[in-house]
């Protein structure tokens, strides 16, 4: 039996794909170099939403097995991250 948190976190990460190739597609069809960029601008959104989401959940599903310094390092983390995909 697979775990509900498992389920969830692979559900998003084909989500996730499956955005990424339906952008693909779109930049391919529409064939415009200013449209390919919108899209991929919005993608950008997508991406730190669901690993933030993923996360989450696997913390969740995680909750009993490591520690809540783990946790709040790991949050840190993914934090430090976002901050620096912001910075110049």
């Amino acid at each position: 039996m697979i775990e509900r948190a498992l389920l969830v976190i692979i559900l998003l990460r084909i989500f996730s794909g499956s955005v990424d190739i339906t952008a693909a597609l779109l930049m391919y069809k529409f064939n415009d170099l200013e449209k390919a960029f919108y899209i991929n601008t919005l993608l950008a959104l997508v991406g730190p939403c669901v690993l933030i989401i993923t996360t989450a959940f696997a913390l969740i599903g995680l909750s009993e097995k490591i520690s809540l310094t783990r946790m709040i390092c790991l949050f840190a983390g993914i934090t430090l991250i976002l901050i620096s995909l912001k910075s110049d």
